[in-house]
């Protein structure tokens, strides 16, 4: 490369400096101290550090002029994290970044940045963090670091995109991240890439009115102009951006500039022109600190005297243009004094060095230029091109409205579907929830069914009339205790009622109070026993509430009144296997086939529908076991085959 890349070169945020470094250091030194410090400075940052303004405008219109000044800018670091002011913190940081970066300190701004950045993201500030990747960027891009460059510019100038109404300082970070873009693609000598991006740039520069902006991009258009061969149009740019930093009255602009004017013309073989530009500039670049500026001016001079025949005056400034190069790790510009040592000893005729340089030029463009980085860039480059520029290509345009028509149709049919499949959804819905009415309906018939069963009239009547007869023959103490469990009784088929389920604890606990009560109308002639083995838990059983009731009702009703003699009832409760007990309800009456001849030959026929109630309601209610309720009943005969009673079983799952 026969220019040095002044594209590298980023001009957003720089200061006249009217010290040396050593000079810089001995102020950073007192700065860490907190010495001499004004104390209007210092009111001033504490102020600043109460008030937390957020945006980055805000403390800058308030430390514009202090902001030159390192000490000053360490001092309200300092006082911002003793106040934990995020913003103000990592503001000082960038600042005092920018600095080092400039004094070609790099690992020391690299630091500064990072640190900013950090803060600003813990702040959740966008605009601190833009300006910290920013310069992340910018250092990196002074370094020939290419790819981690790009990275921050990318990721700065996405997120700066991001912010809807974006302030003057998000558009000006825009303007510096498609700055630092531009300036990458010329690394690949992708020219008409970068100007894209500088126009853009330049566009919303002229949009803020930024003219330091403005001189940037020009020199930077000038700069890819000139790389393009097209030597006219770049001394335009070059000298518009001369004019802009004439108007903000910037040194390092100045510079920059008329360097750049001194390259144009030594290429149009116009040395003494070149000197005239580039003599003035010795002393002012050593001045700035900027030895990436500076080297490129004494490289610059000693090009002029190598085309004048001045080859000791040549070999001098490129030699001490070189050096600073090297003492300052410029990769491309230690690549530009080789490259301009290796034409002087051509010039001279002493082609062995000027080959030997040639080789140390070689390996350095190699090294800038590696396979890995431009791998690297030109995937990146293909990828935010594509994101950027699709709308502007016809095919992908034409793409975009196919798959626009395609996804239009798509959402069509996932809507008619989602339609679909939500209209049966709702048809399904209403027919389960119309099952389910219907079946709680049923169930609650059911249990209105089985409670008037439980309360018939005849049994109250009979009961009561029972209780009564007591009181006739003065027997005070059987009345008040049948009384008393008539009841309980009636209590409790009132709650057993209202409960879907019950224990078979409390099942058996109303059946024996039933069967206490009908015993009165016997004369307590009827034997009732309730056996249950000893490895069955009744209280953990469930079973439908006034269950058993209908059976023993039956037995009396049917079995044991038309009967002469002993009158028994058993209940028995043993385990069938694991997942299910067995209840029998035994009793020594005259049989099924008896009881109903008895009743065919009644006057008054009482019909039985307690039992089918309760097997339906078992049926209901074995729904949600995986095992089933079930009913039998046997009809008992004795060993000479008369009927001797029924035994009724049912089947209950424990689980």
């Amino acid at each position: 490369m026969a220019i040095i890349k002044f594209k590298q070169i980023d001009h957003l945020h720089r200061v006249q400096r009217t010290t040396l470094f050593f000079l810089f250091a001995l102020l950073t030194t007192i700065a860490s101290n907190g010495q001499d410090i004004p104390e209007g400075f210092k009111e001033k940052a504490e102020t600043l550090a109460q008030l937390r303004p957020k945006t980055y405008e805000s403390i800058d219109e308030e430390l514009d002029q202090e902001k030159r000044d390192t000490t000053l800018l360490r001092y309200f670091a300092a006082i911002s994290k003793e106040n934990d002011y995020l913003e103000g913190e990592a503001y000082a940081l960038n600042q005092l970044g920018m600095k080092y970066r400039n004094y070609s300190q790099y690992e020391k701004s690299v630091q500064l940045h990072e640190q900013a950045l950090e803060l600003s993201e813990k702040a959740n500030n966008t605009e601190m963090r833009v300006l910290s990747l920013n310069m992340l960027g910018v250092v990196y891009r002074r370094t020939d670091a290419i790819k981690t460059a790009l990275d921050y510019h990318q990721k700065a100038l996405e997120l700066a995109e991001q912010v809807e109404n974006p302030s003057d300082h998000i558009k000006r970070s825009i303007n510096v991240a498609l700055n630092g873009i531009g300036n990458l693609y010329q690394t690949l000598e992708q020219y008409d890439l970068a100007i894209m991006q500088f126009r853009r740039a330049l566009k919303l520069e002229e949009e803020l009115g930024n003219k330091l902006g403005l001189a940037i991009n020009h020199q930077n258009i000038g700069h890819c102009l000139e790389e393009k061969g097209d030597l006219d149009a770049a001394l335009e740019n070059y000298r518009k951006s001369l004019a802009y930093n004439e108007e903000i009255n910037s040194d390092i602009g100045r510079v920059i500039c008329k360097n750049s004017l001194a390259q144009i013309y030594l290429k149009q073989d116009m040395p003494y022109a070149a000197l005239v530009l580039l003599e003035p500039l010795h002393d002012e670049s050593k001045r700035i600190g900027d030895y990436f500026i500076a080297s490129s001016v004494f490289i610059n001079t000693g090009w002029a005297h190598t085309k004048l025949g001045n080859y000791e005056k040549a070999h001098d400034f490129i030699a001490e243009g070189l050096e600073m190069a090297k003492t300052r790790n410029l990769p491309s510009s230690i690549l530009y004094g080789y490259q301009k040592m290796s034409e002087l000893e051509n010039a001279r005729g002493d082609y062995k060095k000027a080959y030997e340089f040639y080789k140390k030029a070689d390996e350095y463009d190699a090294e800038i230029s590696s396979a890995t980085n431009l791998r690297y860039m030109n995937d990146i480059i293909v990828r935010y091109e594509a994101d950027k520029k699709n709308n502007q290509i016809a095919v992908l345009a034409k793409e975009n409205e196919i798959v626009r028509l395609r996804l239009k149709k798509n959402q069509t049919t996932l809507l008619v579907s989602a339609l679909i499949v939500g209209l049966i959804s709702s048809i399904l819905y209403i027919l389960y929830r119309q099952y389910q009415s219907k079946n709680e309906k049923r169930v609650l018939t059911l249990e209105q069914k089985m409670l008037r069963s439980q309360m018939n009239p005849h049994f109250l009547f009979n009961s009561l009339n029972s209780i009564k007869l007591y009181i006739i023959n003065n027997e005070q103490k059987n009345a008040v205790h049948y009384l008393n469990k008539f009841s309980k009784l009636v209590r409790k088929i009132l709650e057993a009622s209202s409960q879907r389920e019950i224990s078979l604890a409390e099942e058996l606990e109303t059946v024996e109070l039933y069967m206490n009560i009908e015993n009165i109308r016997f004369s307590n002639e009827i034997d009732f026993s309730i056996n249950v083995d000893k490895d069955i838990y009744i209280d953990n059983i469930k079973i439908p509430s006034l269950t058993l009731q209908p059976f023993l009702e039956n037995s009396l009703w049917h079995g044991l009144s038309p009967k002469e003699g002993d009158k028994k009832i058993q209940i028995r409760v043993k385990r069938k296997d694991q997942g299910h007990v067995t209840i029998e309800i035994i009793d020594n009456g005259v049989g099924r086939t008896m009881a109903e001849a008895n009743k065919e030959n009644r006057v008054l026929k009482r019909k039985s529908v307690g039992i089918h109630i309760t097997k339906e309601r078992l049926a209901n209610f074995s729904k949600d076991y995986q095992n089933k309720f079930d009913v039998d009943i046997v009809d008992l005969f004795d060993e000479n085959g008369n009927p001797n009673g029924t035994k009724v079983i049912l089947d209950i799952p424990t689980i």
